[in-house]
C-alpha cells in the first residue's frame, strides 16, 4: 500500500440528458476521519451511500465534500419559480440594505434549498443518484492521484531523514562500547581526587565497575532502535500501518534515545542524542500528514 498524503483536492463531473452533477473533495490533516457534506437538498436521501464510498477510500483526515447540480432548460426540471423569484428579490433587497455589491448568478440560485421541487414526495430517481455517485467517484479518484503524488514526495523526504538517524546511530555504537572504560576512569578519578588510592585489580573495585557499567549498558536501546528503523522503512515501502503506526514508532524511538542518553551520561553521547531528537521531531511533524 502506497504512502498517501492526507492533504489533497479532487473534482468530478457526471451528466445525462441535460442534468449535470459536479463534485469537489478537499482534505486536510486530522487524526480521525471526519466527513462534511454540502449537498443539494435531493441528494440527502443517499448521503450515507456517499459517506460509505469515501470511508472506503480514506482512513483519516478532515474531508469537505461540495456537490452541485444544474439542469439544462428550466422547463424540463421541477423548478419552484416562486421560490426563485423570492430568493432573487431577497438578495437584491439585502444588497441595497447592507450596501453589499455583487450579482447573484443563476448558478448560485440553483444551489439554494427549495429551488428544485420534490417529485410529489417520491424518492429521487436512480438516474440522479447514479450521476451523483459517479461524480463523487471521479472526484475521489482525482483526490487520490494528488494524495499519492504528495505521498511519494513525503516518503522520499522521510527516507532521507531516516538515513540521517541511522548515521547518528552508527556514531553511538563505538561510544557505547567504551562506556565501561569511561566509568572505570571516572571512578578512579574521583578516588584520586579524594586521596583514596585503590588497586585497579581489587575484586571489590571491579565489582563496583561492573555494577555501574551494567546500569549504563545501552546495547538494548541501540538494538531496539535498529529494529525500529527497519520497521519504519517497511511502512515507507508500503506495509500496512500508515500514519498512526509511524507516529507510534517515532514515539518509541524518542523513548529509546532518551533512555540511552540518560544511561550514557557522557558529553559526546549527549551531543549525538540532541541531534537525533531534532531529526525525530522533524519526522514527527511530517508524518502528521500521512494517512
Amino acid at each position: 500500500m502506497q504512502i498517501m498524503s492526507m492533504t489533497g483536492f479532487g473534482s468530478g463531473k457526471a451528466e445525462k440528458d441535460g442534468y449535470s452533477v459536479y463534485a469537489e473533495i478537499a482534505t486536510v490533516n486530522r487524526k480521525q476521519l471526519e466527513i462534511r457534506f454540502s449537498l443539494p437538498r435531493e441528494f440527502a436521501a443517499f448521503e450515507n451511500d456517499m459517506r460509505k464510498l469515501l470511508q472506503s477510500e480514506l482512513s483519516r483526515g478532515q474531508v469537505a465534500v461540495r456537490m452541485t447540480r444544474t439542469v439544462a432548460g428550466a422547463e424540463s426540471a421541477n423548478i419552484n419559480r416562486e421560490r426563485v423569484a423570492a430568493l432573487i428579490a431577497a438578495a437584491r433587497t439585502l444588497g441595497e440594505e447592507f450596501k453589499v455589491n455583487g450579482e447573484l448568478t443563476m448558478a448560485d440560485v440553483l444551489t439554494m434549498p427549495g429551488v428544485f421541487e420534490e417529485n410529489a414526495g417520491e424518492n429521487v430517481s436512480d438516474d440522479v443518484k447514479n450521476l451523483a455517485m459517479q461524480a463523487l467517484k471521479e472526484a475521489a479518484a482525482a483526490l487520490n492521484r494528488m494524495r499519492a503524488a504528495e505521498g511519494e514526495a513525503l516518503a522520499a523526504e522521510l527516507a532521507g531523514r531516516l538515513d540521517l538517524l541511522e548515521e547518528l546511530h552508527k556514531t553511538l555504537v563505538p561510544e557505547a562500547a567504551g562506556i565501561e572504560q569511561a566509568i572505570k576512569d571516572r571512578l578512579l578519578e574521583k578516588l584520586a581526587n579524594a586521596a583514596l588510592p585503590v588497586d585497579v585489580n581489587d575484586e571489590r573495585f571491579l565489582k563496583e565497575v561492573l555494577y555501574y557499567a551494567d546500569k549504563a549498558d545501552v546495547t538494548e536501546e541501540l538494538t531496539r532502535l535498529t529494529s525500529h528503523f527497519a520497521q519504519f522503512r517497511s511502512f515507507l515501502a508500503g506495509a500496512e500501518g500508515g500514519g498512526r503506526s509511524m507516529d507510534f514508532l517515532v514515539q518509541e524511538m524518542f523513548r529509546e534515545i532518551t533512555t540511552l542518553g540518560n544511561k550514557a551520561g557522557s558529553g559526546a553521547v549527549a551531543g549525538v542524542v540532541v541531534k537525533f531528537k531534532t531529526e525525530l521531531e522533524k519526522i514527527r511533524e511530517q508524518i502528521q500528514n500521512v494517512q
